[in-house]
């Protein structure tokens, strides 16, 4: 090893390399590193449409000995038909790219059906202007064939920047706006520990889960559905108390037959990227849960057709077979999912910073506040202006890259967990 406790004789270099990706390259030049005892100090790759860009800082022998280690690398190079460069690094640039990684740092993700150069753009310069300087560009999704139905398939761009944040909420207010108007959903999310252990996600049922909204679906089999529609409008916009609304629309679905129940269930839609969204949360052993102020009978069926594990909603009163217009217990509202959002995760030994709560209505607002990620899923306006995410122009599975999680990543575990549930057959 050379001596380098004398700093006057440092020697700081940070090599560039680029040209046609192929194996070998990084062992080619690294082995010359190595021949002449050079110290790794920092090394990062990106490979675009098979064209590598390569970077290694290094610290070198001082002298005659650094002379003959560039011309050895230049050789190198040569010989794999790769472009090199060499950029001397004083000692001070040094301490402060040093003194730099104690900034804070954040995670931009960038959501929609096809992202542009216009989207890139506005991210840029809104980044630039918020002094963050954006250091990696990460592709979540899987690679896009052309002139094939797959080009409609879901884009999601991630970018990690670095630099200190003065006002998050307001950034989310600006990235909101944005979003509205190019179509695409940004979010910005601090970039610490909690973003890769997060562990259960807790969904409201009711146009989050599912596209319908199941009271109006009752009432309409009632043949009172547009004055339940009417009240479930305004209860989601915010604009009257939930509980309140609840028990006017439960009341107008006295006499309805129970024996329509499981015609109702079964015509749920569910929304798109919900069945791929919990299968993945599953692999990767996530807990999952419906915080519903809707009924707990179409929650079981949800749960028994997704494998979701903790279900909390109301259950509609039946006697001689019809709806009584009552509910029996206590009405989960927008407190009370709060509060069960809460004693779920002290059962799973979680802090509310590890949890995900997503719902499109105002009586979501609560649980979506205290949880580590709240998310507006195609919400109504008052709970995407309140809400400190949303999503809007993607599926529900837009969640996973929220979370860094690539397409690569979730087909490898797919594939893996098939296998294993076939040999799990096979053996019984």
């Amino acid at each position: 090893m050379v001596d380098r406790t004398d700093s006057s004789r440092r020697e700081l270099t940070l090599i560039n390399v680029n040209g046609q990706d192929r194996p070998g390259i990084t062992a080619a030049l690294t082995t010359v590193l190595a021949r002449y005892k050079a110290d790794v100090l920092d090394i990062g790759q990106a490979v675009i449409h098979d064209y590598l860009s390569w970077g290694l800082l290094v610290e070198v022998p001082p002298g005659k000995a650094s002379g003959l280690l560039y011309r050895d690398l230049m050789f190198a190079a040569h010989e794999l038909n790769l472009n090199i460069r060499f950029r001397p690094i004083t000692e001070n640039h040094y301490r402060e790219w040093v003194n730099n990684q104690g900034q804070s740092r954040h995670i931009i993700t960038l959501l929609g059906q096809k992202i542009t150069a216009q989207h890139f753009s506005w991210i840029a310069d809104h980044a630039s202007a918020s002094n963050l300087n954006i250091d990696k560009i990460t592709r979540l999704s899987g690679r896009i064939p052309l002139g094939t139905k797959e080009a409609a398939k879901l884009s999601a761009i991630e970018l990690s920047v670095q630099g200190e944040v003065d006002d998050l909420a307001a950034m989310h207010g600006e990235y909101l706006h944005a979003s509205q108007e190019m179509d695409i959903d940004i979010a910005i999310q601090k970039d610490d520990a909690y973003r890769r252990l997060r562990r259960l996600v807790c969904f409201d049922m009711d146009s989050t889960l599912i596209q319908n909204e199941v009271i109006n679906d009752l009432a309409e089999a009632a043949g009172v559905g547009q004055k339940v529609a009417e009240i479930t409008e305004a209860a989601m916009q915010g604009a009257i108390d939930f509980e309140a609304s609840f028990h006017q629309r439960v009341a107008l679905l006295k006499g309805l037959e129970a024996d329509r129940l499981p015609a109702i269930a079964e015509a749920m839609v569910i929304s798109e990227g919900t069945e791929r969204l919990i299968s993945t949360l599953r692999q990767y052993g996530y807990r999952t849960a419906i915080l519903s102020g809707g009924f707990t009978y179409f929650a079981e069926h949800l749960k028994s057709r997704l494998g979701v594990d903790y279900i909390y909603a109301n259950e509609l009163e039946i006697v001689e077979g019809r709806l009584t217009g009552r509910v029996v217990g206590r009405v989960v509202d927008e407190n009370r999912k709060a509060t069960l959002l809460k004693e779920i995760a002290l059962r799973e030994n979680l802090c509310l910073e590890q949890v995900i709560a997503v719902g499109d209505g105002a009586n979501d607002l609560p649980m979506l506040s205290i949880a580590g990620l709240g998310i507006a899923f195609r919400a109504k306006p008052l709970v995407q202006q309140q809400a400190r995410y949303s999503l809007g122009s993607v599926g529900l599975d837009g969640i996973l890259y929220l979370l860094g999680m690539r397409d690569r990543d979730i087909e490898e575990l797919s594939l893996v967990t098939n296998r294993g549930e076939r040999d799990e057959e096979d053996r019984l």
